[in-house]
């Protein structure tokens, strides 16, 4: 989260845990979840600054990652989803918009069917609804994704994780953005046993058969490169939630946040109003 934002930042206990987040911006409240293994460094700073100019923007690190607690596994979707129950409990917040991005599009998901009161409007980006109903990635993208990572740097992790967020042709065309990108991956890096945790959590976690359950009007983002989740995902999100819209960016990457910070953003405000 770099690019001069000014936030405050707070750890506070919530579901016997310390969770850590950053809140910025005022108006009303939009609660942002982050992927596996990621943190609040993750955001793009152009994206949380146009967020945080129009809304109350909170957002945190999820158990096991970043500056928040870490507690041994397993970790459930569903124990995250109370996290963030249990975090907006902290905030005084009785309900807020809710934006997941990846495995926090999971996790929103779950919150919106386990306490459909707390979530307004619900935006799903680069997400999945799990089980035998997804479409995966190619092997290639999980050799990466599950190739050991005791004794490696984060460096050589975090670069080698780069071609898994964005298109080939995006990351040479923009070297310097990249580096940018490496240096927030490198913030307080997940360690190799909390990210199993996480991503243990994915794998055990399927809402296909619930998805028309989620009575909430829901923005799903995606983008036409996406190679860690396929844009078919978003599409049976699409089909299967009642009051749902699907935009596609031609070219977004499983970063297109990063690849379109403005255009993702004003897409999101346009949505929430």
């Amino acid at each position: 989260m770099s690019g001069g934002i000014s936030y405050r930042e707070r750890t506070v206990e919530a579901n016997g845990i310390r969770i850590y987040y950053r809140e910025m911006g005022a108006g009303e409240p939009l609660l942002l979840i982050m992927g596996l293994g990621a943190n609040v460094d993750w955001w793009d700073p152009v994206f949380l600054r146009r967020l945080a100019d129009r809304y109350h923007v909170v957002a945190f690190d999820n158990r096991g990652a970043g500056r928040s607690e870490k507690p041994p596994g397993p970790y459930s979707i569903n124990q995250m989803a109370e996290d963030a129950a249990a975090l907006m409990d902290r905030l005084g917040w009785s309900s807020a918009h809710v934006l997941g991005m990846s495995m926090g599009g999971m996790i929103a998901q779950e919150l919106t069917l386990l306490h459909p009161e707390r979530v307004r409007k619900l935006v799903l980006v680069v997400t999945t609804c799990g089980g035998r109903e997804q479409v995966l990635a190619s092997p290639e993208v999980y050799k990466v994704l599950y190739m050991p990572k005791e004794g490696i740097s984060p460096e050589v992790i975090a670069r080698s994780t780069l071609y898994l967020l964005f298109p080939k042709d995006y990351m040479e065309a923009h070297p310097e953005k990249m580096e940018r990108v490496v240096q927030d991956l490198l913030q307080a890096p997940i360690s190799p046993e909390h990210f199993t945790y996480q991503l243990t959590a994915i794998l055990n976690w399927s809402d296909f058969s619930r998805l028309g359950e989620i009575d909430k009007e829901t923005l799903i983002i995606t983008g036409s490169e996406d190679i860690l989740i396929p844009p078919e995902n978003s599409r049976i999100l699409a089909r299967e939630i009642p009051q749902s819209r699907l935009v596609e960016f031609p070219g977004g990457g499983h970063g297109l946040i990063t690849q379109f910070p403005e255009e993702a953003a004003n897409e999101v405000a346009s949505f929430i109003g």
